[in-house]
């Protein structure tokens, strides 16, 4: 049963690493395989969601966010005329942006479990 498990939790870890390097690729070709396409907004909302507990209405309000924080992510990764600390300094501040905007509709009990997973 736990060889079962590790096959299939390996399975997963590279499907995971595979759909990340074809969109640092520059999104070249969309896979053919059958697992369905999740947007990095979403797979980030739905850790989020998970982690801090998350009402629909919290959803719903975190996901224009982190869409605008990961198009901002983007486009400083794909600046050619940025140096590497510019870009880290841009996405960085496109974190932090994000982090004061959410942090707005959390309960303190939910900031409290953002600062743990912050720091982990």
């Amino acid at each position: 049963m736990n060889r079962i498990r590790l096959l299939v939790m390996g399975s997963v870890l590279m499907l995971a690493l595979s759909a990340a390097a074809q969109q640092t690729a520059g999104g070249v070709e969309q896979s053919q395989s059958s697992v369905p396409s999740v947007s990095p907004v979403e797979r980030h909302l739905q850790v989020l969601a998970e982690k801090l507990d998350l009402s629909n209405d919290q959803r719903d309000k975190a996901r224009p966010i982190l869409q605008e924080m990961h198009e901002s992510m983007q486009k400083a990764d794909q600046d050619t005329s940025l140096s590497n600390d510019q870009r880290t300094e841009q996405v960085k501040a496109a974190r932090m942006k994000a982090d004061k905007e959410i942090r707005e509709f959390l309960n303190d009990d939910q900031k409290k479990k953002l600062d743990q997973l912050e720091q982990g």
